[in-house]
């Protein structure tokens, strides 16, 4: 029988730029931290880029190569604690080009699912660093369908909507969503849980880099738009309950699936 209720943990955490060796050994910190509490999550989130940061001009020397350093160690990590990471993304190296990629992995370590970022955002020249993905992200963890996008995707809900067609419950968002773009990030990220009627658990940055300042507001949304936990600017472990049966519940007394009109549009 597939778990219904899911204890979500989001590491919300500043991101040195251009410091690999810094982020990981501040990932695994707070990897650690994110265990050892009371109640051990079924899923730990974290945010967009968080190897390298926007270090653009020096990506090609700092981006993993293949993912393999990021990969071992959210492959262990799961392994050793029995726990799903949806692994934020990273700034990774194939052969010439460099994605923002996410990895995903299940309770006993294996890979099972990617993403690559499909939409550049122009307003900090990711299209002229980074090559844009190829598919869209799909995965299930412990038998649930899931949809991965990362930051500027949401600003896409085609995108959301191919993923609640293909029966994702939840959506997990890794980002770096600047100041003071606040009221678009609450607004788009409620937008596609109500529309989709899926939970929406969405992990930012908090910090600087440079002069653009980033504001954290990590949340999860349930299928109603209600939120169930909100960060503030500061570096923190947050989490929440999410009870899966609400996705059938809204999807049911709503049948917005059931009224589309996609012949006129």
């Amino acid at each position: 029988m597939t778990q219904k209720r899911w204890h979500i943990a989001l590491l919300q955490m500043d991101i040195a730029i251009g410091e690999p060796e810094n982020n990981f050994a501040k990932l695994e910190t707070l990897l650690n931290e994110a265990v050892g509490g009371t109640a051990k999550p079924d899923v730990i989130v974290f945010p967009e880029m968080w190897n390298t940061g926007y270090a653009l001009d020096r990506i090609h020397e700092l981006a993993d190569p293949a993912g393999e350093r990021t990969i071992e160690l959210l492959s262990a990590f799961s392994r050793k604690h029995g726990v799903n990471i949806v692994g934020g993304s990273i700034a990774e190296k194939k052969g010439d080009a460099i994605y923002n990629t996410i990895y995903a992995f299940d309770r006993e370590g294996r890979q099972v699912g990617d993403y690559s970022k499909i939409h550049l955002f122009r307003l900090m020249d990711e299209e002229k660093y980074l090559k844009e993905g190829g598919h869209i992200g799909q995965l299930e963890l412990d038998g649930v369908p899931a949809g991965m996008m990362i930051c500027y995707d949401i600003r896409f809900p085609e995108l959301s909507r191919k993923l609640a067609l293909g029966g994702a419950q939840m959506l997990f968002v890794p980002a770096e969503w600047p100041n003071p773009r606040l009221h678009h990030w609450r607004t788009l990220l409620t937008a596609r849980a109500i529309e989709n009627q899926m939970f929406v658990i969405s992990c930012n940055r908090v910090g600087v880099s440079g002069t653009t300042e980033f504001f954290g507001h990590s949340m999860v949304i349930d299928p109603w738009g209600e939120v169930l936990v909100e960060g503030d600017e500061s570096e923190a472990i947050l989490r929440a309950e999410i009870d899966l049966d609400l996705v059938s519940q809204v999807r049911g007394k709503i049948p917005v699936f059931e009224d589309r009109r996609p012949a006129l549009y």
